[in-house]
């Protein structure tokens, strides 16, 4: 009878074991990419696309999302016609003017001054000479947001670092400082 249990116990044995692997009928692979990626050269056709080698275009008259028309182009044009016609949106008597002085002061001052005479740290450093103090310049409300949309001489943009309510509102406060000038 022992005999016959370690027979039957072998045969089981050996049955599991032989029926685990099946050279001609290989186990399933579920998600099998999480294994076996594709692999793709860098820079090389690809039939993800129409024509097999560039994305598609965007569809013609499409903006970004968030872009922000403005209708005066980057040209000196432009900039005369910005300074001629271009007004503030925003209502006189809600401008928040010292979340105007905040922004003023971090992105204008540096160059600038905090009175808007040309005598920033940086002019006074000597890291760059020219700065134009407001007093003497005839500036607008139009002219002053379109350099700071596209950048006038040594000034870059600052489309980007403030949204066009904030470029409206560092507008508002210049204009109160050429006053006080």
């Amino acid at each position: 009878m022992k005999s016959l249990y370690k027979i039957a116990f072998l045969v089981c044995v050996s049955v599991a074991v032989s029926s685990c692997k099946d050279n001609l009928n290989p186990n399933y692979q579920y998600m099998p990419n999480m294994y076996e990626s594709v692999a793709y050269e860098t820079y090389s056709e690809s039939n993800a696309f129409k024509n097999g080698k560039e994305g598609q275009l965007p569809a013609e008259g499409s903006i970004n999302r968030g872009f922000e028309v403005y209708d005066y182009p980057n040209s000196t044009a432009g900039y005369d016609a910005a300074k001629a016609n271009l007004k503030s949106p925003l209502d006189s008597t809600s401008v928040n003017m010292d979340k105007a002085k905040e922004l003023y002061e971090i992105y204008c001052a540096i160059c600038h001054g905090n009175a808007g005479d040309g005598k920033g740290k940086l002019v006074t450093q000597g890291k760059y000479l020219g700065v134009p103090n407001y007093k003497d310049r005839p500036i607008t409300e139009g002219s002053v947001f379109h350099v700071q949309q596209f950048g006038l001489n040594a000034m870059g943009s600052y489309a980007n670092q403030m949204s066009k309510e904030e470029r409206w509102l560092v507008t508002a406060y210049v204009m109160k400082l050429k006053s006080e000038l």
